[in-house]
C-alpha cells in the first residue's frame, strides 16, 4: 500500500511540476502584465501544493511549516509586484496625458 502511496505522490509532483513550466512559459511571453503577475501568482500556489505533497511523501511535519512560511513569502512577493506594476503603469498613463 505504501508503494502506491508513493507512485501516486510521484505523478502528482510530475503533474504539478508540468503545470509550473506552462505557468513559467506564461509569465514570460504573457501578452499583459497582469497575465504575468497571475502566472507568478499560479507559479507560488504550484511550488506551495508541491511542498506540500512532500510533506505527505516525505512524512516530515516540518515540511508543512515551511509551506506555511512559503505561503507568507509568495503573498507578500505578488503583492509588491503589483504595487511596482501599478506606479510603472501611471506613470506611463501620466507621461501620454502630458504629451496630449
Amino acid at each position: 500500500m505504501h508503494d502506491a502511496y508513493h507512485a501516486l505522490y510521484t505523478v502528482v509532483l510530475i503533474a504539478l511540476s508540468l503545470m509550473t513550466l506552462l505557468c513559467l512559459e506564461r509569465a514570460v511571453r504573457g501578452p499583459s502584465i497582469a497575465s504575468r503577475i497571475n502566472a507568478i501568482n499560479m507559479i507560488c500556489t504550484l511550488t506551495l501544493s508541491m511542498i506540500c505533497v512532500l510533506t505527505l511523501m516525505l512524512s516530515e511535519g516540518y515540511l508543512a511549516d515551511v509551506a506555511l512560511i512559503y505561503a507568507m513569502v509568495s503573498f507578500l512577493a505578488v503583492v509588491v509586484l503589483c504595487k511596482v506594476y501599478m506606479g510603472v503603469a501611471l506613470d506611463q498613463q501620466e507621461k501620454e496625458g502630458k504629451k496630449e
